[in-house]
This record gives structure tokens, sequence and C-alpha cells, in this order.
């Protein structure tokens, strides 16, 4: 029987669109397997807890790790669920990553894995040799899927008979016709590419496969991000970010400049602050009197692309950390104050140079114990 194939741009409103995602969730918990776009290529899919449709998926699509059947998670917290102990540096990707275009191969130890509780044959599927690939898709219908679905789901790029990955649904229907119930058809996929697959080996990784994302970029979203966050992000915070790339790079052997070349990135934003403000003149002064150049800076308002890339943000007071956890409190384990005593920066703004001064020293002593906690 052919599949059925369901045009997502034709949902004449959210009622129908929730219909076709009820229908590719039911199929896939009847143990039936589904095309599904995604932002990179076109995929197909069969649920986790199906072990007869994920044996029917290997036998039809086999391959290597993260270019053969993968598992496709909610999210880069349910990740953990999966791989309890992940690294330091798989969970930086992931939180940057996902959900989006890069397929991350890390190795399963944990006996209390989420993975143990599959059918042997699917985590032979998904983990072969241990090394497990998991992906949270970007495109929202995949994603709608997962939301509702007991379990994970595997999937596979659906291939065409030149061995090229499928981006439009007439590709899928053509390679692999009655051997699925379900297409969804979303046009082309928006990226025309695979995802890229990269390995992570506790403080390294390397690159699988080349796909959307370049080995450029996946090199600055593993890189270890230091946030340091005050009101306006003119004084307080460009100031703790200075003197600690400056205190970094002599750690590292190295000029400021070449701090992200190492894999650290220091960066500062303000709670309210305005973009492209310059830093203030008595700030400038005083750090160009301790030997570091402020004066190029150019204020950044907090973002939550910012709060969520950032492995550690340490803030000026209590209620710079206070409006963060108000707005993203799953950041409270990674937002910290800079004093350690619990004490507040006082902002020097409006204040002479000597007050300037005063804040820099206040957190300059605290820089070295940051150093010393991140193991620079």
């Amino acid at each position: 029987m052919a599949p059925v194939v369901l045009d997502l741009r034709s949902a004449r409103d959210l009622d129908e669109t929730r219909d076709f995602v009820h229908r590719a969730v039911q199929a896939l918990a009847e143990g039936k397997l589904v095309a599904f776009p995604t932002e990179t290529v076109y995929t197909v899919a069969a649920s986790g807890l199906s072990d007869r449709a994920v044996e029917q998926l290997v036998q039809l699509a086999p391959g290597e790790v993260g270019q053969g059947p993968v598992l496709a998670v909610k999210s880069a917290d349910e990740a953990i669920d999966y791989v309890p102990d992940l690294c330091p540096l798989a969970q930086r990707l992931a939180r940057r990553c996902w959900p989006g275009p890069i397929t991350l191969v890390v190795r399963d130890k944990h006996p209390g894995s989420l993975l143990k509780l599959l059918a042997t044959s699917v985590q032979r599927a998904v983990a072969p040799g241990g090394d497990l690939g998991l992906r949270v898709p970007g495109h929202q219908t995949i994603r709608d899927v997962l939301r509702l679905l007991a379990g994970p789901v595997v999937m596979v790029n659906a291939l065409r008979p030149d061995r090229m990955e499928a981006v439009t649904a007439q590709e899928v229907l053509e390679a692999w016709g009655n051997r699925l119930q379900l297409v969804l058809d979303d046009g082309r996929s928006r990226f025309g590419q695979p995802s890229s697959v990269v390995r992570v080996l506790e403080d390294r990784f390397e690159v699988v496969r080349l796909g959307v994302v370049s080995e450029q970029t996946i090199k600055r979203l593993a890189s270890v991000i230091i946030l340091f966050i005050c009101t306006g992000n003119t004084c307080r915070s460009p100031m703790a970010e200075a003197m600690f790339r400056q205190r970094l790079a002599e750690r590292l052997a190295c000029r400021p400049d070449e701090v992200e070349d190492r894999g650290v990135i220091v960066m500062s934003a303000g709670i309210a602050a305005m973009m492209g403000s310059r830093p203030s003149p008595e700030g400038v002064t005083v750090m160009s009197d301790m030997g570091i150049d402020m004066s190029a800076h150019e204020s950044q308002p907090l973002t939550e692309q910012l709060v969520r890339h950032a492995d550690l943000i340490l803030t000026m007071t209590r209620s710079h950390r206070q409006a963060i956890l108000a707005e993203w409190p799953e950041a409270a384990e990674r937002t910290r104050l800079v004093c350690r005593d619990g004490s507040d920066v006082a902002d020097p703004v409006g204040g002479p140079a000597d007050l300037y001064r005063r804040c820099a020293v206040q957190i300059g002593e605290q820089l070295d114990y940051w150093l010393e906690e991140l193991r620079f």
C-alpha cells in the first residue's frame, strides 16, 4: 500500500497541523516507519520502543554511528537521561547547538542510562560498540512529535538510490515507497545537506562528518564561555572582562587577543544595557593605568542566547543574579556572584576615577579564584 502523504504547507489552521502531528505519533506508536522533514534533510523514523520497527529501519538503512541510526530526543536535558555522565564539552555543544543541525556521538558508560531500558536490538542499532548518536532536530513538526511520543525516536537520513540524502518528500517517496506508512511533506529542506556529526571524547572532539555546520563554527561552539554581568555594561562588567582576559592570557602564555584560539571566550553584558554604548572614560583610564586597553568595548544587553551559551555567569550584585534567575531559572547552577563572600560590587558610575579604581581592585581580587576554580 502506498504511504499517506500529508502536506504540512496545506494545513488550513492550527487544528489541522495538530492532526498531522497526532497521526505521525499514532503511526510511530503502532510500529510504522514515518518520513519527516528536518532543517537539514528528510529522515525516516521509528519509535525507539518498537524493536521490530527499529530492526526494519536498520535493515533498510545500515550505517556507521552518526551516519546510520541515531537517537532523536526532545532536548539537551533529556539527552542526559540517556547519557547521565555526559562530559562538560558535550553538554556545552548540546546546550548551544540543539535544537539544530548537529549530531553528537558520545560514549554511554552509565549503568543507569535510559538507553539500557530499550530493547537490546535497539541499543545495538543506536549505540554500536557503546557510541551513541544523539540529536535534537530543529524542525517544529518532529519536535512536536517527540514531545507527544512516549520514548525516543530512532531516525536515519532518507537516502536516494545514488546514496545522496533526500531533500524533498518526492525524493523520499521515490526511494522508500511502500516501506513507509506516512510521509510529512514540508517542501525542500531548509539547508539541503546533512547535519554535522561530532564525536566528543572527554575534553576534545573530532568531526566525523562535515555537514551544515563548519568545523570552525563547531570549534567556537565548543569553547568555554565566561560571561560577566552588570547593569549598563559600560564599566564594571567590561572591566572584569578585560582583566580576566588579561590574566587568562598570562596563564596560557599568549596575547589577550589569542585567548579565543585557546578555546576560551570572555564576554560581558548588561541587564539594562543599550547596544553599542562606549565604555565610561574613567573605566578606560583605570584599565589603561593597569596596562589594559578597554577603549574598543561596546556594550550589549543580556539575551537568552548569551545565558544559554555561557558556562559561567558572574554577576556584580545579588540583584543582577536574581534578575537573571527570574527570567532564566535553568541557569541557576551556572550563575554566581563574582565576589565569593556574597558582597556586591558597587556601581562607580558618576563617581571620580578613584571610585572606579577601587571598583577594579575589588573585582580583581576575585578573578584569580575563578581562574583556579575553572582550572585555567
